[in-house]
C-alpha cells in the first residue's frame, strides 16, 4: 500500500495512509487526502480560500479516477462550495456522465447535500489581488473590470506565470491493488472568467488504470492538456517503460509544444507495482509518499527534465 503527493498533500497524507491501513480502498484514501487540503486555508492553490479568477470569484476544478474500473467523475468551475474532489466523486457515483461545470455543476453539489459557502475567500486575499491588478492597470479599468468589453487583455497583463499552477495531486494503491487518482484546483491565479486546466481533464492532469500505472499534472495547464500529459506517463508505462523513463518521456513532449506560452510543469506517478516518481521542470522541487510500514511520510526530490519556457 502506498499513497504518493505533491508536497502540499502532507496535510493529509497520514489521514489517507490510515484508511488504508484499516482496509479502505485507494479512493477512500485519495478523497479523504485531499479533502483536508481543500480545507486548508494556508494552501492558496487548493479549496478554500484560494486565488480567485480576475474578478475576484473563486472557481474550482477537480477530479478523480478509479484504476481498476477506469470510471471517473470530475467538475469545473465550481462556485460556493469547497469540496470540489467529494463533488467530483460523486459524479462519478451517481450521473452516467463524467464532467459537470459551471452552475450544473453547482446544482448538483446542492443536491448531493453539500452546503453552498457564499464566502470562499479571505479578505486577505481579495486584498492581495487588488493590489497584484493594480499594478498593471489604472484604478477605473480595475474597478469596471466585471462590465469590460476587453477584459481579455487585462487578463493577459495581470496574468502571473509563477501562479499557473498550483494543484494537489494525490495517487493511491490499496491492500487489493487498486490504483486511484484525485486531483483538486483553484486553477491559475486572476485567470479568465470560466477558464479551465488540466485537473479536471481526464487523460491531462489524471489518469489511472491498474494495469499500467497512475499520473498526476500540477503546472500549467494547458499544456498539460494540449499533450495528454497524465495519459503520456501511463501510456509509456504500457510500452513497458519502467516509471522513471515514462516521466521523463511525457515530460520531454512538452518541448514540442508551438505558440507563446509556455511555463512549468510538475508530475507524479505511480507503476502498477507501487513504485512513487516525481518529475519537474523546475530544479529542487520535490513531492511525497508513504507506504504502508512507514511512520510518516518522506520526501523526495523531483526528477528534473528541462522544458524550456518562453512567455508572451
Amino acid at each position: 500500500m502506498i499513497i504518493v503527493g505533491s508536497t502540499n498533500a502532507d496535510v493529509g497524507i497520514q489521514r489517507g495512509m490510515d484508511i488504508l491501513r484499516n482496509g479502505g480502498s485507494a479512493i477512500d484514501a485519495v478523497e479523504a487526502t485531499i479533502r483536508l487540503v481543500e480545507d486548508n486555508p494556508e494552501d492558496h492553490t487548493v479549496g478554500f480560500n484560494s486565488y480567485p479568477n480576475v474578478l475576484g470569484e473563486l472557481q474550482l476544478d477537480a477530479s478523480i479516477m478509479d484504476g481498476s474500473t477506469l470510471e471517473t467523475g470530475a467538475v469545473a468551475a465550481v462556485r460556493g462550495y469547497r469540496e470540489a474532489i467529494s463533488i467530483a466523486r460523486k459524479v462519478k457515483e451517481a450521473l452516467p456522465h463524467v464532467l459537470l461545470a459551471g452552475e450544473g455543476a453547482e446544482r448538483f453539489a446542492a443536491e448531493m447535500g453539500f452546503e453552498h459557502q457564499p464566502h470562499m475567500v479571505t479578505e486577505k486575499i481579495s486584498e492581495l489581488r487588488e493590489e497584484r491588478l493594480k499594478e498593471d492597470m489604472p484604478q477605473e479599468v480595475f474597478a469596471g473590470l466585471a462590465s469590460r468589453a476587453d477584459l481579455h487583455q487585462w487578463v493577459r497583463l495581470a496574468t502571473d506565470p509563477d501562479k499557473t499552477g498550483g494543484t494537489v495531486n494525490v495517487l493511491a494503491k490499496d491492500g487489493r491493488g487498486d490504483l486511484c487518482t484525485g486531483v483538486s484546483t483553484s486553477g491559475w491565479a486572476w485567470k479568465y472568467p470560466g477558464r479551465v486546466g488540466d485537473s479536471p481533464i481526464i487523460g491531462a492532469g489524471n489518469y489511472a488504470d491498474n494495469r499500467y500505472g497512475a499520473a498526476g499534472c500540477t503546472g500549467m495547464g494547458e499544456m498539460a492538456i494540449r499533450s495528454a500529459t497524465a495519459h503520456s506517463v501511463v501510456f509509456y508505462l504500457k510500452t513497458g517503460a519502467s516509471v522513471e523513463e515514462a516521466g521523463i518521456r511525457a515530460m520531454q513532449d512538452l518541448n514540442d509544444l508551438g505558440g507563446p506560452y509556455r511555463a512549468a510543469m510538475n508530475i507524479v506517478a505511480l507503476d502498477s507495482k507501487g513504485t512513487p516518481a516525481g518529475f519537474t521542470s523546475t530544479k529542487g522541487r520535490t513531492y511525497i509518499y508513504q507506504t504502508s510500514d512507514m511512520t510518516r511520510h518522506i520526501e523526495q526530490e523531483r526528477t528534473f527534465v528541462n522544458v524550456s519556457q518562453r512567455w508572451n
